[in-house]
């Protein structure tokens, strides 16, 4: 009973010292208490055991008490209980510690390892983008070299910038086989220095093409701007011409103080005058129509004029004269170019009424005269000449189309040159007409047959060559401008003299 009650009071004595040294434990044990109530019931039992089961040899309170120090001692300085086969092993605080720190170093080195081998694979990447780029480049180069020597045509330049392209083809080709396998360039810097010095090289050959593309463009365009402002020059001269043209039969100003009681066969003639004047401006302007549209000038005075002989190539121009006077003075000889038939009046006869269409017309200017009296007698007049002398297929071949025929038949009136110059002829002949009508007895007007013999009296020759000829006594071909009559004057038609042509 001693014994077994000095057993009991050691155990207890020791679970509360166990209590004790547990409460003085860090928190870190705090986590393993498990083991620590293992080891206080194992210790309980074996107490326990050893109180029923009496020993040969009875240990002593103090053997007890070191056993249980050394535990608590071991229990003290564990970090952590970790179980091997069976045995739990305690490792320091320090050792655990040490471990971390070397885990850490480790780990730190093989992310450093990594990022490295990361970072040398995005600048081998890079380095392989730069020979790419600088392969692109050179490619463009090779193009625009490729393009330069095609014009003008240079057929060695051609055949070396063709082996350029496909030359960089094939280096491009090899790049990407590169980036599949991951073969990457084994010193990228220099490769990225190298790459960027040919990127260089190649934009610095094609700005050079592109300058020397730019240059022959230049050149062009001022040799064009060249041609154009010739062209300018050309057409403002024309149009000079063409001015001059209209005006020049001059503005009636010597007739402005005109009187019926004083009117003249000479008044007659100096309007004459300026309405043949007016005719051959719009021949000029007809032939020239004709060339641009590409017209046999040969073929077009044969079909008016058959037979004739001319003395110089550009006398054929008298044939479109004289077409243009016979279709213009065409009923000449009747009140008003026959327009009305016979219904016209005797009060509209009178040589006043004339005179002061004449006066009234002499001074306008045609074209807002038609806008302002488009159904007037004169614009009836210059509809139905109009009709008369521009055929159909000529309007078309001149302008592509026959609106100016549709604008003119339904009394509207282009704005063209075209249009201007014949209603200014169709103005001097229509004050020839009024003029001619206002003498009394009227003038009259009469024309020359073909083959007549040349007269002095009737007739004038538009060609002087005729006279010149050793050959024959020359007859009239044509008449170009019919002749006039007033009282006992006789104005002379115009006439060409040629060697007729016989069978």
């Amino acid at each position: 009973m001693d014994h077994n009650g000095g057993l009991l009071s050691s155990f207890n004595f020791a679970h509360m010292e166990l209590e004790y040294y547990a409460c003085c434990l860090p928190p870190v044990f705090y986590k393993n208490t498990a083991h620590l109530d293992l080891d206080l019931c194992s210790y309980r039992n074996f107490c326990m055991m050893e109180a029923v089961k009496p020993s040969a040899v009875t240990p002593s309170k103090s053997k007890w008490i070191r056993s249980l120090s050394k535990v608590l001692h071991l229990h003290t300085a564990t970090a952590g209980i970790v179980p091997d086969d069976g045995v739990q092993k305690v490792k320091s605080k320090d050792t655990e510690e040490w471990n971390d720190s070397k885990t850490a170093k480790r780990l730190s080195k093989k992310f450093d390892s990594l990022h490295d081998e990361e970072l040398e694979r995005k600048v081998a990447l890079e380095a392989l983008i730069a020979k790419i780029f600088a392969t692109v480049s050179a490619i463009k180069a090779g193009y625009a070299q490729l393009q330069h020597a095609q014009s003008p045509y240079d057929a060695e330049g051609i055949q070396a910038a063709d082996q350029l392209i496909v030359t960089d083809l094939k280096k491009l080709s090899e790049l990407k086989q590169c980036f599949l396998k991951k073969q990457y360039d084994p010193s990228p810097e220099h490769t990225m220095i190298l790459a960027d010095i040919q990127e260089q090289k190649s934009l610095s050959k094609t700005f050079e093409i592109m300058g020397k593309k730019l240059e022959s463009q230049l050149k062009l365009k001022e040799s064009e701007i060249i041609f154009l402002r010739e062209k300018l020059d050309e057409s403002n001269k024309h149009n000079r011409l063409l001015e001059k043209r209209l005006n020049q039969s001059g503005q009636l100003f010597v007739l402005d103080n005109l009187q019926l009681s004083s009117l003249t066969p000479s008044n007659f003639s100096t309007v004459l005058g300026q309405t043949v004047k007016s005719i051959r401006s719009f021949v000029r302007l007809m032939l020239d129509e004709m060339k641009s549209a590409d017209w046999d000038i040969n073929a077009a005075a044969g079909s008016i004029e058959q037979g004739v002989v001319y003395w110089k190539p550009d006398d054929k121009c008298f044939a479109f004269e004289s077409f243009i006077c016979r279709e213009m003075f065409k009923a000449f000889h009747h009140p008003y170019f026959s327009l009305y038939g016979n219904s016209v009046s005797e009060v509209k006869r009178r040589p006043q009424v004339f005179f002061d269409r004449f006066m009234e017309m002499k001074s306008v200017k045609v074209r807002e005269y038609l806008a302002v009296k488009p159904k007037s007698t004169f614009a009836k007049f210059c509809r139905t000449k109009f009709l008369q002398v521009v055929h159909p297929r000529m309007e078309s071949s001149f302008f592509g189309n026959l609106s100016n025929r549709d604008m003119v038949n339904s009394y509207q009136f282009p704005d063209t040159m075209f249009f201007a110059l014949f209603t200014e002829m169709a103005k001097r002949v229509w004050l020839l007409h009024c003029l001619a009508f206002a003498f009394e007895p009227e003038a009259s007007i009469f024309q020359i047959s073909k083959g007549c013999r040349f007269s002095e009296v009737y007739m004038e020759s538009v060609a002087e060559e005729a006279f010149l000829s050793s050959e024959s006594e020359p007859r009239v071909a044509f008449m170009v401008v019919p002749g006039f009559r007033i009282h006992k004057t006789v104005i002379q038609a115009q006439v060409y003299l040629s060697q007729l042509k016989t069978r």
